[in-house]
C-alpha cells in the first residue's frame, strides 16, 4: 500500500533557476548506472522533482532516458502552481506536469526520482529526513538521486539513494574547466557541504584527491582526461571508489557513501 497523499503538498518553493543542457552530466550518469533497471520495468516511471521555473530539465531528462529505455516515461512535479501551469503546453507523449512535492502525486512508485537542486535551501538536519521519505515511495529497484550542480552544469556532485538508503556519493566535471578536485567542493550537497571542515571523512577524500591531482601533473601534457584517470586511480588505493575507467574518462568518479558519510555528532 502506498502512503498516505498530503491534502497540501509537502515542501518549500525553490528559487526554479535552471538552464537547458544543466543537468547532462547526472542524465548520463543515471542512464548508464540505471538503464538496465528501466528497460526491464513494465512501467519505467522517473520523477523530475522540483524542475523549477522551466521544464527544459525534464524534456531532456525524457530525451535521454529514452536512448536507453524506449518506454521510459517522466513526471515532473513543482510545487509552484504557477511553473506547472508554464510546463503544461511542452506535455506529449511520455511526458507529464503534476503539483506536488516530497509526497509525490502518484498512483505507483516511480523507479527513478531526480531532485537536483532542490534540497539545498533546507537544512542539513532536514536532508534525513526528505531522505527517507523520497526512498519509501521507490518501487523494489528504484534509485533517488539527489545532487546539486551550478548554473550551466560544468560541476556536480550527487547522491544516489535505493529503498534501504543512500549508496554512492559521485563527483562529476567539464575537466576543461577543473583547476582542483577540491573545487568541487562548493557543489556538495546539503548532507555534505557543511561536513567539509578537518575531522570530516569528506574533507578528507577532497584533500586527498587534490594531493593525487597533483602528483598526476605530468600527464596534464596528455590532456585533462588522462590527468584525472591517473588521479582517480591512485585514489582507489585508499577510498572505495565503486567504478571504473570507463567512468572515469567522463569526468566522474564515484565512491561508496559509508566512506564519506558524516561522522556522528
Amino acid at each position: 500500500m502506498s502512503p498516505r497523499t498530503p491534502s497540501r503538498p509537502v515542501g518549500t518553493v525553490t528559487r526554479g533557476t535552471t538552464n537547458p543542457n544543466r543537468l547532462r552530466r547526472m542524465d548520463r550518469w543515471i542512464a548508464a548506472a540505471h538503464g538496465a533497471a528501466l528497460r526491464r520495468a513494465a512501467d519505467p516511471v522517473a520523477v523530475d522533482l522540483g524542475y523549477g521555473a522551466a521544464p527544459w530539465t525534464a524534456v531532456e531528462l525524457l530525451a535521454r532516458l529514452r536512448d536507453t529505455a524506449p518506454r521510459a516515461r517522466v513526471v515532473g512535479i513543482e510545487i509552484e502552481p504557477a511553473r506547472v501551469a508554464a510546463a503544461k503546453p511542452y506535455e506529449r507523449e511520455g511526458l507529464e506536469f503534476r503539483h506536488g512535492g516530497f509526497e509525490l502525486p502518484l498512483s505507483a512508485p516511480p523507479l527513478l526520482i531526480r531532485a537536483a537542486n532542490v534540497l539545498r535551501q533546507y537544512d542539513e538536519d532536514q536532508v534525513t529526513g526528505v531522505w527517507e521519505r523520497l526512498c519509501a515511495r521507490l518501487a523494489p529497484d528504484g534509485l533517488l538521486v539527489e545532487g546539486t550542480c551550478d548554473e550551466i552544469g560544468r560541476r556536480h556532485v550527487w547522491v544516489a539513494l535505493g529503498p534501504e538508503g543512500p549508496r554512492t556519493v559521485t563527483f562529476a566535471t567539464r575537466l576543461g574547466s577543473l583547476h582542483t578536485p577540491s573545487d568541487l567542493a562548493e557543489r556538495l550537497p546539503k548532507a555534505l557541504i557543511h561536513r567539509n571542515v578537518p575531522g570530516e571523512p569528506v574533507h578528507a577524500f577532497l584533500r586527498d584527491f587534490d594531493r593525487a591531482w597533483a602528483a598526476a601533473a605530468p600527464y596534464a601534457s596528455y590532456g585533462a582526461r588522462q590527468r584525472w584517470i591517473r588521479a582517480v586511480r591512485d585514489l582507489t588505493g585508499h577510498w572505495p571508489v565503486v567504478d571504473g575507467p570507463a567512468r572515469w574518462r567522463q569526468g566522474e568518479v564515484t565512491v561508496d557513501w559509508a566512506a564519506l558519510a558524516p561522522r556522528e555528532g
